[in-house]
């Protein structure tokens, strides 16, 4: 079966389109919806923030968006790609001090 929205081919078992999040009726994608094989963002394109470190009060600069998995990696081992439909993954912009290194994490926007 073929995505409606990006033309990806589907499994029957999927209620959405792995690539584009589009549902199986065409319906678009739920507004928390992120690709799993996007990369993650470059710094520039994460929101910059003013942020004084907590321990130096030096400026803490943006460095990346990061993606973290929750939970076992058990399902996506036993059931494969399937199983990577049970996982939760949570993404966190990461700042980093430049005087003393501390690293501080903020949910995305």
């Amino acid at each position: 079966m073929k995505c409606k929205s990006c033309g990806e081919t589907m499994e029957t078992d999927y209620a959405v389109c792995w690539r584009c999040g589009t549902h199986l009726d065409g319906a678009p994608p739920d507004k928390d919806f992120v690709p799993d094989d996007l990369p993650a963002p470059p710094a520039d394109l994460v929101k910059p923030r003013e942020l004084a470190c907590l321990r130096c009060q030096t400026l803490m600069q943006a460095v990346s968006r990061m993606r973290f998995h929750e939970g076992t990696r058990a399902w996506p081992f036993l059931l494969g790609e399937l199983g990577e439909l049970l996982v939760n993954r949570q993404a966190f912009d990461t700042y980093a001090c430049t005087g003393c290194g501390k690293v501080e994490f903020f949910v995305t926007e």
